[in-house]
């Protein structure tokens, strides 16, 4: 990696407030932005005044970078990935930009000179919550480890005006509060309303003839609006490289009617601007309705459509022939969301480049990589073939097109096994026709990719099994990774000075370094200094419990965290299965030697999904019963963390000691937060699903408490047909607990909270959690024992930390620029001024 070049600035640039890098020239920095963009004057300002100047102060140490970056990209050349994701889920910027700059220490010095903790200032940001969970996290990892990488790259996604929502507990349910993240405004983002183009919706098309008598298309649409870009500088660490998240805003193309305002229609005036922007209004609309699902397509299309005009655009300016793109561009696919880029850069290059459909195929799938993020059935998406004629009639064309050139292929490859044309078809003909996006992603892409090995295997032998026989050679692995830079040296200061002081600086660019830990597994004072830092973060996430839902929890106590989105294969309620049991087990035997332990959740449910929010609800009932029971509560206490985002995730995942990863196998595609854990030093308790597998085989079995069916073994048990009554009759234990929750005993004896959730998993059971409970609940012993031997638990922990090298998103990025994309390292050095 080529590190910072400061010589020059430290010579001619050190004290200027604009760029220079010291506590003093970030101290004037500030001051000038305060009087000058705040508008206040130092003796008034406030801390929320004070962050948005130091922001402002730091972007413009960034802005020197970003336009150097772009200056090298430009003048050569090279090569861009870019990378498509209808979410990005960035968390706070100012601590994460100080870190990449170096400039934490200045800073700190700088706000206590002007009479502020750093840390006060910190916690004045307002988190973008333009994302739902680990595949926003994923792509701001990503973004962060192409720009330390040196890596050229630009992020494209939306601009929501209203992120995912801020999560309230109101009698133990979920309550969902507007995220109006730009209330106070945004001092990241640089409005460019240059750079803008127009996207098209509904109407019709028609066919003509161009000057050399080619037979053309041309779409008519009903509705035309703007997307503006909104540009966020992203620093690399340790490097000059400072890259683009650009992201779109919906206009009206005219904001204002001034002929419907003369005649006195002052609503229709203006309209169009109203509708107009609806489409960048909120993070993924309720679906359940026809009209949320016509804006959640209508979103995927604008920004996609944007981001592919501006790659146009771009290599217009070049000079470059539009046949050129994958050249110079490298465009990832986050997941079936930006799936319909297939069709649109189809429509750009055949109908408004006027190139013929063999050059534009050849161009697209050149261009394009897909990642499949789930093996859920239900959430590769597909749309109703009439919602989509009506939005996308264009695309629709385009898609038949596509549609019936593969299955001639296939029909070539196959002949007479039309039930294999059925499955591959991008058109899906049971019952509702609709379009299969992640068929059309698989389809148009030269690249497709899993997240995980075990996640890659079956999408090969099921979901894209029957791609994988016509394109062996599209198809890899790219296992997830997470940044160290936020998720480890921003979010464990403790454990970062530890680190560096044990195996020096460069881990936070070379992961495999921290296998020097190994050996300090064995030093008894290592340990105890081990301890100290993990116990030190154990207190500061449970003075934060305390605060934010009155619970007060012992660091001294193992803390068994489970934080991630509400679903019911991700099996919050097993965990909850397992506090029941315990609660259970000492209300028979009082005397019961259990070590104390903290449950700790957190995550949020979506709107409409009934039975995670029923799910959310008994942990709270659970919680309330076991909390305020003296009988429980020295030896079991239970909290759920309200609003889990990245913000108080830096407080969880340094805090954990065990770390539940208990999805049913075979469900989770990888999984992020697992990673999280371990780096910090958490033991996982989990099954051989998504990158568990992987991590097992890093930090060794030892290591691991595994528990649960396999893939496999999922598969076969409901082939035979599984019938989770059976289970309940062969355990006496396992009945009890259902009855108990069943009962009401948690829910101040209402009996019609418990019964959805009750019912679910005695006469369904889809996600396995009642053939899993006997073996985690004997995985789970084997936990309490191990906690009881406090020198084994720490080497078990450091080892995990010392083993988590392959999960930085450093090494996953490695992997796509060399494997897939074909981007180099750039280096960049800083432009004299």
């Amino acid at each position: 990696m080529t590190t910072r070049s400061t010589a020059a600035e430290e010579n001619t640039t050190a004290t200027d407030p604009r760029v220079g890098l010291s506590a003093e020239a970030l101290k004037q920095g500030v001051i000038d932005h305060l009087r000058c963009s705040v508008g206040r004057l130092p003796r008034v300002a406030g801390a929320r005044d004070y962050y948005r100047a130091l922001a402002l102060a730091v972007r413009d140490r960034m802005q020197r970078r970003w336009i150097a970056t772009n200056e090298t990209y430009f003048a050569a050349e090279h090569k861009v990935a870019a990378y498509l994701s209808a979410e990005f889920l960035m968390g706070p910027h100012l601590g994460n930009n100080l870190l990449n700059l170096g400039i934490e220490e200045a800073a700190r010095t700088a706000m206590a000179e002007l009479g502020f903790e750093l840390d006060e200032i910190l916690a004045c940001e307002e988190e973008p919550g333009l994302g739902n969970g680990g595949l926003g996290r994923l792509a701001a990892c990503y973004l962060d480890s192409l720009a330390t990488l040196e890596r050229p790259a630009i992020g494209y996604g939306i601009r929501y005006e209203f992120g995912i929502f801020d999560q309230e507990i109101r009698e133990g349910w979920q309550t969902e509060i507007t995220d109006k993240w730009l209330r106070y405004g945004n001092p990241w983002e640089i409005a460019k309303p240059e750079v803008a183009y127009t996207v098209n919706w509904g109407g019709h098309t028609e066919t003509y003839r161009d000057e050399s008598g080619t037979s053309r298309v041309r779409w008519v649409p009903f509705r035309v609006v703007k997307g503006t870009a909104y540009d966020t500088p992203i620093q690399g660490y340790g490097v000059d490289t400072c890259n683009t998240l650009r992201l779109w805003s919906a206009e009206a193309v005219e904001s204002f009617d001034f002929q419907a305002f003369n005649t006195g229609d002052y609503y229709q005036a203006v309209n169009e601007k109203l509708v107009s922007e609806t489409v960048t209004k909120v993070l993924y609309p309720n679906d359940e309705p026809a009209i949320g699902k016509r804006l959640r397509l209508a979103q995927q299309y604008f920004f996609v459509s944007c981001s592919l005009q501006d790659m146009l655009h771009i290599l217009d300016l070049a000079g470059a022939p539009i046949e050129a793109l994958p050249q110079r561009f490298a465009v990832q696919l986050n997941d079936t969301h930006p799936s319909i880029g297939v069709a649109e850069l189809m429509r750009l290059l055949i109908d408004e480049r006027l190139l013929d459909w063999d050059t534009a195929w050849a161009v697209t799938v050149a261009t394009f990589g897909y990642t499949n993020h789930t093996l859920l059935p239900e959430a590769l998406e597909t749309w109703p073939l009439p919602l989509f004629a009506e939005l996308l009639p264009r695309h629709l064309e385009i898609i038949y097109e596509i549609n019936r050139r593969f299955l001639d292929e296939v029909r070539a490859r196959y002949p007479g096994d039309e039930a294999r044309v059925a499955r591959v078809s991008l058109i899906g003909e049971e019952g509702d026709k609709r379009v299969r996006m992640a068929h059309l992603a698989t389809v148009g892409s030269h690249a497709v990719n899993g997240v995980a090995a075990l996640h890659t295997e079956l999408l090969k032998a099921n979901v894209l099994q029957d791609f994988y026989a016509l394109w062996p050679e599209r198809f890899s692995n790219k296992t997830n990774g997470v940044t160290p830079r936020r998720f480890l040296a921003l979010s464990n200061p403790g454990l970062r000075a530890l680190l560096d002081q044990t195996v020096g600086d460069g881990w936070l660019t070379d992961l495999g370094r921290l296998r020097a830990l190994e050996p300090h597994a064995e030093d008894a004072a290592f340990r105890k200094e081990w301890r100290s830092v993990k116990e030190a973060n154990k207190r500061r996430l449970a003075d934060y419990i305390e605060q934010h839902t009155g619970i007060a929890l012992d660091p001294t106590w193992l803390f068994d965290i489970q934080v991630k989105r509400i679903h019911e294969y991700k099996r919050q309620h097993l965990n909850l299965l397992h506090i029941v049991t315990l609660y259970r087990r000492l209300k028979e035997d009082p005397g019961l030697d259990i070590p104390p332990r903290a449950f700790i959740f957190g995550g949020k449910a979506a709107p409409g999904y009934f039975m995670a929010k029923r799910i959310i609800k008994l942990i709270n009932a659970v919680a309330e019963t076991i909390n305020a029971d003296p009988q429980i509560n020295d030896r079991l206490r239970v909290a759920f963390v309200p609003n889990f985002n990245v913000q108080n995730a830096h407080l969880i995942y340094p805090a954990a000691d065990l770390s539940e990863q208990i999805s049913t196998a075979g469900k989770e595609a990888s999984g992020t937060g697992n990673m999280k854990f371990m780096l910090n030093g958490a033991l996982t308790i989990g099954t051989l699903d998504g990158a568990n597998v992987e991590m097992r085989e890093e930090a060794g079995a030892e290591n691991f408490f595994l528990f649960g069916l396999t893939a496999d073994e999922v598969e076969r048990v409901k082939r035979e047909g599984y019938r989770p009554t059976d289970r309940v009759a062969a355990n006496d234990e396992l009945r009890a607990v259902l009855e108990l929750i069943g009962s009401g005993r948690f829910t101040r004896g209402d009996t019609d909270v418990p019964r959805p959730l009750v019912e679910n998993l005695t006469q369904s059971d889809p996600f396995l959690v009642l053939a899993d409970y006997t073996a985690y609940i004997t995985c789970q012993e084997e936990v309490s024992a191990a906690w009881t031997d406090t020198e084994h638990w720490t080497r078990m922990s450091i080892l995990n930390t010392a083993r988590g090298g392959k999960f930085s998103s450093d090494r996953s990025i490695r992997e796509y620029c060399d494997d897939i994309w074909g981007v180099e390292a750039v280096p960049v050095r800083l432009l004299e001024d």
